[in-house]
C-alpha cells in the first residue's frame, strides 16, 4: 500500500525550554506520521501535511539572542582561552546584556505598557517572553558573578592581579584611599538627601549610585532618612593602588569601595546606617518617525539627550541591600521583582574592562599577530593598479585592513581620480578613513559620503564625523529616512587616458580599523565594470530620487536580495527533486526572517543539505523529522567575533558564492539598504568555500543548535582521539604572520 494513503497518527514533541516556568509546556510540532515514516517526500506533498507557518516551528528571537549571550559567558569557563581573555568574555556578556535590556527588553515592556502586544512567528506574546527572559537572566547573572568571584578573581590573584576589599586594606592603603577620596572624589560628588524639597534625582542610564540610610538630625533640624549618592561619571571605576603600598603585582581598588568607606563624611554629623550600590538600566532605543522628520541630524541630536533618561527596565542592587530599601527603589522606578537583579559584586561589571589597559601581562592574553598581506598587494605598487588586473579578496583580521585605508589615501592623492563615494555606518570618530576622505575633498575630488546617523550607540560619533566632512567640502547625505544604509561600499572614478575607469570596494563589515582587528570580515576589491556600475547605481538611489534601477550582478535590499536568495534556494530544491546533489551553506550573524526560514524548511524537505553557520540569533528549529532533518545549525564563538556573511549554493556543480553586508533578518532584508555581491573568480570563490568548510569542521569553538533551542558544544561529542580543529586558529595560521 502507498504510505501516503495509510492512516496517520499525530505525534507531539514537547519543548522543554517552554516548561522552565513550571508550566506543562506546549507542543512545538504535530506531524502526521504513518508506520513507515513521515508522509511524502516532495515539498508540495509535505507542505500539505506540515504547516510551515506553525508557531511551533520557530524559536523566539529574544530567547535565541539570550542563548548567544550564554555562549559568550561560557567562554569565561573555557580554560583554553588565556585568563584575561576569559575575563573579557565575562565582561562582554555584561555589555551585551546591557544592550539587550536597553533595546530588546525595553521594546517588549513598551508593547505591554501601551497594550500593543503582538507575537512574532513563534507565537509567544511579549508578557510570556518577558517572564522567560527574567527566569533565564536571573540564573545566568547569578552564574556570572559566581564565575567572577569563585574562579576568575582567585585565578588572577594567583597571577598577582588583585582587587582589594575594604576589609583587607592595610593601614597604608587605607590612608592612601582616604587621601584619594578627599582630593579626587569628595570635591566633585553631590550627595542628595531625600525630602519634600529634594525629590528623588533623575538618574542617568547605567550610572553607579548608592542609596544611603541615615540617622540623626542635620544642621537644619531635618531628621535622617534616605539619601542618594551618584558616583561621578568622570572618575574611573577601578583605581590602581601605588606599588609602594601594595604587595607585588597589580592591585586595584573599586571606586565604589572608596565611596562606601567614606560615605559618612558626605553627611557631617549624621550616622550612616547602610550604604548600598545600585544601577538602573533604561530604555535607550531612539525612535524617529520618518513622516515627522524634516532634518534627521537635528532630530537625532534631540533624541540623544533623551536616551539617558528613558523608561526604567532593570534595577541591579548589591545583594546585601535591605528589602525595605529595595522596595523604595522599585516603587520609585515603577519596577517589579521580575526586573530586580541582586548581585554579589560591583553592579557595573563592564567597567572592569579597564584592567586590560592597566596591566602588562602578555602571557595572560592571546599572543599578538601580524595580519597577512594578499599576494597582489605585496609588491608595494599602486593598489588601484593591482585592482585593475584582478579581483582581490581579503579576510580580516587574518589579513590586514590597511590596504583599504591605503586605497583611499592613494585615491585622495591621485590627480587622475575624479570622484570618491563612500558609505559609513560604524567608523569611529578618529578614523583614518575619514581623514583620507577629508584630504580627498580638500584636494578637489568630488567626495560624496552616505553617513548612517542611526547606527545604534554610534549616533554621536557619526554626527561629529558628518560635520567634519561637510567642513572639508564633502557632500554628506544621510540616505533614506525610513531605511538605514547598512551597505559597506566605496566607489572610485578615475580618468585613464581618454577613458573613465571605475573601482569599487565591497565588504561584509564596517570601515572601522579597530573592529577590523577583532571581527572576521571579507573585503572585496574590484574593477569589474558591471559590478562597479551596480555600485554606482546604488549611490544614485541613495543621493537622488527615482525608480528601482536594474542591477547586473549586485543583489540589494530592500529590493532584490531576499527574493533572489529564495529563488536560489528553490533552484537547489529543484535539483534535489531531480535526484541531483543539492547543497547550500549560509554563514551570517542572525537568521530570523520567517520567509527565508520557510524556504530552508522546504529545501530540507526536498533533501537539500543545508549547513547553517549562524553566530547569534536563529529562529529556525533544526532536526525536526520531515521538516528540518537535513538542516544543521552551528554557532562559532571564539577569539574573534564572527561577522562574515556568506551565501553558497552548489548549483549542480557550478558553485555560486555571495558575500553580503546583510544578515537574514527582517530589518536587513526589508528595512535597510544592503548589498550582496558575487565572488565570480573561481579561485576566490573556492577559497571562500574552503573557509566555510573549515568552519563546518570546527570541533573546539562550535556549538550545535538543538531542536529545543538550546546549544551543545561540539567538544561534547568529539571522540577522545579526534584531532582538535579550531576554524579561527586554522585561518589565522593560513593567512596571518604569527609574532
Amino acid at each position: 500500500m502507498d504510505q501516503t494513503s495509510q492512516s496517520a497518527t499525530p505525534v507531539t514533541i514537547h519543548d522543554d525550554a517552554a516548561m522552565a516556568d513550571g508550566s506543562t509546556g506546549r507542543p512545538i510540532l504535530r506531524i502526521n506520521r504513518s508506520e513507515s515514516g513521515t508522509r511524502g517526500k516532495t515539498a508540495e506533498d509535505t507542505d500539505s501535511v506540515v504547516n510551515l507557518d506553525s508557531p511551533d516551528l520557530y524559536i523566539n528571537r529574544e530567547l535565541s539572542h539570550l542563548q548567544f549571550n550564554i555562549r559568550v559567558l561560557e567562554q569565561a569557563l573555557d580554560t583554553s582561552h588565556p585568563l584575561l581573555n576569559r575575563l573579557m568574555f565575562l565582561l562582554i556578556f555584561s555589555s551585551n546584556l546591557d544592550e539587550f535590556f536597553e533595546i530588546r527588553v525595553a521594546g517588549l515592556m513598551r508593547q505591554v505598557a501601551f497594550s500593543r502586544e503582538k507575537s512574532e512567528a513563534d507565537g509567544l506574546m511579549p508578557q510570556d517572553v518577558l517572564r522567560q527572559i527574567s527566569d533565564i537572566c536571573h540564573a545566568e547573572i547569578e552564574r556570572q558573578y559566581s564565575i567572577l568571584n569563585d574562579q576568575l578573581i582567585p585565578a588572577m590573584e594567583e597571577e598577582g592581579i588583585g582587587f582589594l576589599r575594604r576589609t583587607d586594606w592595610s593601614k597604608a592603603q587605607a590612608a592612601w584611599v582616604a587621601d584619594f577620596f578627599h582630593n579626587q572624589i569628595q570635591p566633585i560628588i553631590s550627595p542628595i538627601g531625600l525630602d519634600p524639597s529634594h525629590p528623588f534625582p533623575r538618574l542617568v542610564n547605567k550610572s553607579l549610585n548608592f542609596i544611603v540610610a541615615l540617622e540623626g538630625k542635620d544642621a537644619f533640624g531635618r531628621e535622617g532618612g534616605l539619601a542618594i549618592i551618584p558616583a561621578p561619571r568622570s572618575l574611573p571605576r577601578l583605581i590602581r593602588v601605588p606599588d609602594e603600598i601594595s604587595k607585588e603585582g597589580d592591585n586595584f581598588v573599586f571606586l565604589s569601595s572608596m565611596i562606601h568607606a567614606h560615605a559618612e563624611e558626605l553627611f557631617p554629623g549624621m550616622k550612616v546606617k547602610g550604604c548600598y550600590q545600585f544601577r538602573l538600566t533604561r530604555n535607550a532605543d531612539m525612535i524617529v518617525d520618518p513622516e515627522e522628520v524634516s532634518d534627521l541630524a537635528s532630530a537625532l541630536r534631540g533624541e540623544l539627550l533623551s536616551r539617558r533618561y528613558g523608561d526604567a527596565v532593570r534595577l541591579e542592587v548589591v545583594d546585601n541591600c535591605p528589602e525595605a530599601l529595595i522596595n523604595v527603589l522599585l516603587e520609585q522606578f515603577g519596577l517589579t521583582e521580575q526586573e530586580l537583579y541582586k548581585v554579589n559584586g560591583p553592579v557595573n561589571l563592564t567597567r572592569l574592562m579597564a584592567v586590560m589597559g592597566e596591566v602588562d601581562r602578555p602571557n595572560l592574553m592571546y599572543p599578538p599577530f601580524t595580519p597577512g598581506t594578499a599576494k597582489p598587494l605585496r609588491r608595494g605598487n599602486s593598489i588601484l593598479e593591482a585592482m585593475s588586473q584582478n579581483d582581490i579578496l581579503l579576510q580580516h583580521p587574518f589579513e590586514s585592513f590597511t590596504p583599504i585605508i591605503d586605497l583611499l589615501r592613494e585615491a585622495a592623492r591621485d590627480p587622475d581620480v575624479l570622484a570618491i563615494k563612500q558609505t559609513l555606518y560604524r567608523t569611529g570618530s578618529d578614523s583614518e578613513i575619514v581623514d583620507a576622505l577629508v584630504d580627498a575633498a580638500r584636494n578637489g575630488k568630488e567626495v560624496t559620503v552616505v553617513v548612517e546617523l542611526r547606527a545604534r550607540f554610534d549616533e554621536a560619533d557619526n554626527l561629529q564625523l558628518a560635520s567634519r566632512l561637510q567642513e572639508a567640502g564633502a557632500v554628506v547625505i544621510y540616505g533614506v529616512v525610513a531605511y538605514k544604509t547598512h551597505a559597506k561600499m566605496m566607489h572610485i572614478v578615475r580618468r585613464e587616458g581618454n577613458n573613465i575607469r571605475h573601482y569599487a570596494h565591497l565588504g561584509t563589515g564596517n570601515y572601522h580599523a579597530k573592529t577590523a582587528k577583532l571581527y572576521t570580515d571579507y573585503s572585496f576589491l574590484t574593477s569589474d565594470s558591471h559590478l562597479c556600475e551596480d555600485v554606482h547605481k546604488v549611490f544614485l538611489q541613495l543621493s537622488g530620487m527615482g525608480k528601482t534601477l536594474n542591477m547586473k550582478k549586485l543583489l540589494h535590499a530592500p529590493f532584490t536580495l531576499q527574493k533572489t536568495l529564495v529563488e536560489k534556494i528553490d533552484r537547489e530544491i529543484e535539483l534535489a527533486q531531480q535526484g541531483k546533489p543539492a547543497r547550500l551553506i549560509f554563514k551570517c550573524n542572525s537568521l530570523t526572517d520567517p520567509k527565508t526560514i520557510k524556504a530552508l524548511y522546504r529545501a530540507s524537505q526536498a533533501g537539500v543539505e543545508c549547513n547553517l553557520i549562524i553566530r547569534g540569533m536563529c529562529c529556525l528549529r533544526p532536526g525536526i523529522e520531515g521538516v528540518s532533518d537535513n538542516i544543521q545549525v552551528r554557532s562559532i564563538i571564539g577569539r574573534f567575533l564572527e561577522h562574515t556573511r556568506v551565501y553558497y549554493f552548489q548549483n549542480d556543480g557550478n558553485d555560486e558564492v555571495f558575500c553580503a553586508s546583510a544578515d537574514l533578518m527582517e530589518r536587513n532584508l526589508y528595512k535597510r539598504v544592503e548589498t550582496c555581491f558575487p565572488v565570480s573568480s573561481k579561485k576566490l570563490a573556492q577559497r571562500v568555500k574552503n573557509d566555510l568548510e573549515t568552519y563546518l569542521l570546527d570541533n573546539c569553538q562550535s556549538w550545535q543548535l538543538q531542536l529545543d533551542g538550546h546549544y551543545l558544544p561540539a567538544q561534547a561529542d568529539r571522540p577522545e582521539d579526534a584531532e582538535e580543529i579550531s576554524a579561527q586558529e586554522t585561518l589565522l595560521d593560513a593567512y596571518a604572520q604569527q609574532s
